[in-house]
């Protein structure tokens, strides 16, 4: 038995005297054309499949509707197309290009005939809800380790990220109520690792705000021969270390009205967290608002980088990382961590992260020199994504029809054409 919806009528304000009315009928429609390219890109870089190899599949085989590899493509294609709740997913599951994505060999997806269906619809939201939750071991409306913060002002998880430019190398969940810079050592061993595994000889230098700035992660870096270079947080001592400089930069910014900076570079020691030493480089700048000193510490001699382009050209460059950062919970998602479990929540935010570095690579090896070679997740998505694609399937094809109204085509066939110069990945 089949089940036919009536498709309800819209009615709008009409068109001289032609009546306008809308309706959900128009067939195997998809508004997210655009997401062919984020497959070629997987299909190069065969980043679902391995994310998907991480999963251990405990369920019996004959009673399988979806394997593994569809769920944690559908998961990640979904976010990645701007779809953030599971709830989506009841109605996406029937968009044959949904399918294609997911690798659904028969991705037709328009007969609803029960959840057993094999090969037509993907899943729905209670599929992929299993494929998150674990069995909570917390009481009802708790969250394993969710903390209140006071900075933040909310209960909270505290994200680690690590990135390498636009490059995502950890994405790990923690409980808010511990010191910000907790499990960055035991990070930095593994990747640290994993880098010199595979380019023995390459320098390292890890670039943290003040909230990194730990005698762990510092000594941890000098016996294990990597760089760093790390904000401090301003106190007495640091202040009158550059009382001179300020005074100096306050006596520019009056000479010429605009903000002005005098660097000094200097030894210094706490009086107990510091098991040593070390160079900081102080900034003395003032502004309309008036003083606003800053300081970073590192490991890297005088001799190897003065202190203007320390400061200015390495440790200011990590906005462009915190940019990258940001894009996470604002276009990706990464903060809807609302289940009962830290694990749950870790493998949305894993999701989250693999669908940021799917479209990392687009932007990578598809939009170099492009007007979008910097743009953010969103907005990428906007431009190349969000496409009119009609979809027909045949025995032997299946064709997708794109809007020739779509104002990027140019960019989209330019896209297009570098991803296929780029080697299949074994």
């Amino acid at each position: 038995m089949t089940t036919e919806r009536t498709p309800r009528q819209l009615e709008f304000q009409g068109l001289g005297r032609r009546s306008l009315v809308a309706r959900f009928d128009g067939g195997s429609i998809s508004s997210d054309g655009g997401g062919l390219l984020l497959r070629e890109v997987d299909r190069r870089m065969r980043i679902l499949s391995r994310f998907a190899g991480c999963f251990v599949d405990h369920r019996r085989s004959e009673l399988i509707e979806h394997s593994v590899a569809e769920l944690v493509s559908q998961r990640v294609y979904g976010l990645a197309l701007g779809y953030e709740d599971l709830n989506d997913h009841d109605e996406l599951r029937w968009d044959p290009l949904m399918g294609l994505l997911a690798g659904k060999s028969d991705p037709s997806g328009h007969t609803r005939v029960g959840e057993r269906d094999r090969g037509k619809a993907l899943a729905g939201k209670s599929t992929l809800s299993r494929l998150e939750l674990t069995p909570a071991k917390t009481g009802p409306g708790a969250q394993e380790d969710r903390f209140f913060h006071g900075y933040y002002r909310h209960y909270c998880y505290l994200p680690l990220y690590v990135f390498c430019g636009e490059h995502l190398l950890c994405a790990r969940l923690r409980p808010s109520n511990i010191d910000a810079s907790l499990g960055t050592v035991e990070e930095l061993e593994r990747i640290v690792g994993a880098i010199r595994a595979a380019w023995p000889e390459v320098r390292i230098v890890v670039r943290g705000d003040s909230g990194f700035c730990r005698e762990q992660i510092m000594s941890w870096c000098e016996a294990n021969g990597v760089d760093y270079v790390l904000g401090i947080a301003k106190n007495a001592r640091l202040k009158a270390s550059i009382t001179d400089e300020l005074a100096q930069a306050e006596a520019l910014y009056e000479a010429t009205g605009r903000a002005a900076r005098v660097f000094k570079d200097f030894r210094y020691r706490t009086l107990k967290s510091w098991s040593r030493e070390r160079r900081v480089v102080g900034k003395a700048e003032h502004l309309a608002q008036g003083p606003n000193p800053r300081f970073v510490v590192t490991s890297l001699a005088p001799e190897e980088m003065e202190v203007r382009g320390l400061y200015e050209d390495l440790y200011c460059a990590r906005g462009d990382m915190e940019n990258r950062i940001k894009e996470q919970p604002l276009a990706l998602f990464a903060d809807r961590t609302s289940t009962a479990t830290m694990r749950a929540n870790q493998l949305r935010l894993y999701f989250s992260s693999i669908a940021y570095v799917l479209l990392q690579n687009l932007r990578r090896l598809g939009l170099a020199g492009t007007e979008l070679a910097k743009a953010q997740c969103d907005t990428i998505r906007l431009k190349l994504m969000k496409i009119g694609a009609q979809i027909r399937i045949t025995t032997r094809k299946v064709w997708v029809s794109l809007s020739q109204s779509y104002p990027y085509a140019g960019l989209f066939w330019l896209v297009y054409e570098r991803l296929r110069l780029q080697p299949l990945r074994c």
